[in-house]
């Protein structure tokens, strides 16, 4: 139904519109069931040009994803596309299900990276739910997701948690029982995915930029990468599209205008992307990321906001001394408006709560493989 005033007879006429009910809305945290599961639509078949595309948006120079030479000089027969690249398209998937309707899309845990994905490699999506909590003012709640994606010989690739705010449709609508899973704090060395062909052996420091091996990092150091990166609308825009991600709350600037930000926020995962981008300038040698540990989106970025990151190591395992391949557990964060040099500490206390200052937007704790001397 629409309204509007006509201005010579000054009275207000109704015109009635046709609603249709083939377009999808979404679903609500109230439309959600422990144990439901979900295929999601939409297969993609990657190509080259969404990984020139994803170098274009973020700048990422890591050499493994840069030079098919180096790739096979390290064991695989083609460049294996970046994994935050796969992450990200696999996430898009699950949007129109999931998170259409969200709040805030709050963090991950327990992300793997099963198996490589090449150019022309094709990923299919699906989800299960694994957890409800209705929150205590009854207009939202939290929804735990379990998704996993495969290639086309049915090879799972991927699979993550992720958990996210859901508003309701119906606020009085009933609460389901709680349930809130119980989720690992990191993944562990025995469970790291390892790709067979990764060797490492006979490594290259002059093609990487960097001259760092893993040996040479220890445990609670921390990396000032040094760099930042401004973002514009444009280009996260862009970003968000290429990942098929159709949260409106990434696009929608008249729906936003309606909200307490009053503008767009950028899609959470383009904010990985480039603090990850960052990272090279002292992580240079941290070729592939094998797992997602935890994530947290801690504070909104906006379009003009300037990041920059550091990171701490938190962890470090040999794998495959003959193939010299080792692992390092990083913790990045993300810093907003402010050269990273200038945060002492991520955290500040608060009435004897330990939390992440305002500057913080992102706190990534990740596993990376790189080679050891």
């Amino acid at each position: 139904m629409t309204c509007w005033e006509n201005s010579s007879h000054k009275e207000i006429k109704v015109r009635l519109i046709s609603v249709s009910s083939k377009t999808n809305s979404g679903n609500f945290f109230e439309d959600f069931t422990l144990g439901q599961t979900i295929q999601h639509a939409t297969p993609r078949t990657l190509t080259n040009g969404d990984a020139a595309l994803y170098t274009g948006l973020t700048g990422s120079r890591f050499v493994l994803q840069s030079s098919a030479v180096t790739a096979k000089n390290y064991g695989f027969q083609q460049i294996p596309l970046d994994n935050l690249l796969v992450f990200h398209i696999a996430f898009g998937k699950t949007v129109a299900d999931i998170s259409l309707n969200a709040v805030a899309n709050l963090g991950y845990a327990d992300v793997k990276f099963l198996h490589p994905v090449f150019a022309g490699d094709t990923l299919s999506v699906h989800s299960e739910i694994i957890g409800l909590r209705e929150n205590s003012h009854g207009r939202s709640g939290i929804v735990y997701v379990h998704s996993t994606a495969v290639n086309q010989d049915n090879e799972i690739v991927l699979s993550w948690n992720r958990w996210v705010m859901v508003a309701k449709h119906d606020v009085e609508a009933a609460p389901p029982e709680a349930h809130i899973p119980k989720l690992p704090e990191y993944v562990s060395e025995t469970d790291l995915p390892i790709p067979e062909a990764l060797n490492f052996s006979d490594f290259n420091t002059v093609e990487s930029g960097c001259d760092y091996y893993w040996d040479d990092y220890g445990v609670g150091e921390r990396i000032d990468h040094g760099n930042g990166m401004t973002i514009d609308n444009t280009e996260h825009t862009m970003a968000t599209k290429l990942y098929q991600n159709n949260a409106r709350v990434h696009f929608d600037e008249v729906y936003m205008n309606g909200s307490n930000f009053r503008r767009r926020l950028m899609y959470g995962g383009h904010v990985i992307s480039i603090c990850r981008a960052i990272s090279h300038n002292g992580l240079g040698n941290a070729l592939l990321i094998a797992a997602i540990n935890g994530g947290v989106h801690a504070a909104p970025t906006f379009a003009g906001d300037t990041l920059y990151a550091f990171s701490e190591v938190k962890q470090k395992w040999e794998i495959n001394r003959s193939k010299k391949v080792a692992a390092l557990r990083i913790k990045t964060y993300g810093v907003k408006n402010l050269p990273s040099t200038e945060i002492d500490s991520p955290y500040s206390e608060v009435e004897g709560e330990k939390l992440l200052k305002p500057e913080i937007v992102l706190a990534l704790d990740y596993t990376v493989l790189m080679p050891m001397k």
